[in-house]
């Protein structure tokens, strides 16, 4: 009986440190577990600025060298196509109207369809 009751303290006794240990083993284990759900976190914000910051420097890009010379070259044209309408508004004033060459150029493609 002593034998058997030595037997039951020392396990009573095993059985308090190990449900103990499991005790500090899980707050440790949730610490743990609320660190890394933090630097996931972290990781992930600073993933979306990079790819925020590379957008950016995608869109900068694509308009200095996409969207700035085009406007550029529309503006130019537009100045083109302004001083050739204003030209041809003047060929009526022109002392060489009767045989302008330009007017016969302009008639023989609206007459062939280019316009």
């Amino acid at each position: 009986m002593t034998g058997e009751l030595i037997v039951t303290i020392v396990l009573a006794i095993l059985s308090t440190v190990n449900g103990w240990g499991w005790v500090t083993n899980r707050r440790k284990y949730k610490v743990e577990v609320k660190k890394l759900e933090a630097e996931v976190k972290a990781m992930e914000a600073d993933q979306k600025q990079k790819y925020m910051d590379l957008a950016k420097e995608y869109v900068e890009e694509f308009r200095k060298y996409i969207v700035e010379p085009l406007k550029q070259e529309v503006n130019e044209l537009r100045n083109e196509v302004k001083e050739l309408r204003d030209a041809v508004r003047e060929i009526n004033d022109c002392p060489f109207s009767g045989d302008c060459p330009v007017r016969d150029r302009l008639r023989k493609h609206e007459e062939d369809g280019e316009h």
